[in-house]
């Protein structure tokens, strides 16, 4: 098997799952924008669960928003994840430990489907490891620590493929990256980055306005005042 790509045959998944689980074989990081280049050795492991499910709306994925007073990305909507520990046999348990520990999901309704390939984040020193997994039997979910995570959405893909919800942001640096306006929550950065690939890789995603950059205090606050769509949040 190689380094990264699917850990199930696709052929015993959802119809809607399996030409993304299939495209995930042989990838490389320049899909979703990154070097291709393998990260450093200095960065330290880590690991995000990209969860999907099926809601009333189709199909959806489970995202939260860290705390405003943590010390690092304090606000941003993320993937649950984190480092990995000793305890952890590698990416995929430290995926699953991670969103357990976040979000309090049900480890006997999550089925890892496929690993995505690493990415080196360079202003935090990580190289992450994404973790794609079926929830097969979504349970609640919500804030484990309100210190650490304020919130927690069920988005369904529906919204975040609709052009009207995309937008890029321009940083401080210059560069401008995709973006997505979920009410209360504005994606962005590297989890805005690997959700577009990831809508690219599924053949999900539709054409959008790539001319619409905005400032990132700009696109909070359209994210702010955006209706709500009876997101199933936490």
């Amino acid at each position: 098997m190689s380094e990264n790509g699917p850990l199930v045959d696709p052929a015993d998944l959802p119809e809607w799952m399996r030409t993304l689980v299939k495209r995930t074989a042989d990838l490389d990081p320049g899909h979703f924008g990154w070097p291709k280049d393998p990260p450093p050795a200095s960065a330290r492991p880590a690991a995000v669960l990209i969860l999907l499910g099926e809601g009333e709306r189709g199909p959806e994925v489970l995202l939260l928003r860290r705390a405003d007073g943590l010390n690092s990305h304090p606000g941003q909507v993320a993937f649950p994840g984190g480092s990995l520990d000793d305890v952890d046999s590698g990416p995929v348990e430290a995926a699953l430990r991670e969103a357990v520990e976040e979000v309090g999901v049900r480890l006997d309704g999550i089925r890892p489907v496929a690993t995505l390939p690493e990415l080196h984040v360079p202003h935090s020193g990580f190289r992450v490891t994404p973790v794609l997994a079926h929830w097969t039997r979504p349970s609640p979910v919500a804030p484990v620590d309100p210190g650490e995570t304020a919130a927690v959405a069920r988005v369904p893909i529906s919204w975040l493929t609709d052009p009207e919800n995309r937008v890029r942001v321009r940083l401080t640096s210059g560069f401008a990256g995709p973006a997505f306006l979920v009410p209360g929550m504005l994606v962005w950065g590297f989890t805005g980055g690997l959700l577009a690939g990831l809508l690219e890789l599924a053949g999900w995603s539709r054409s959008w306005d790539r001319s619409d950059v905005r400032g990132l205090d700009e696109a909070w606050h359209a994210a702010e005042e955006a209706d709500d769509i009876g997101l199933g949040r936490s």
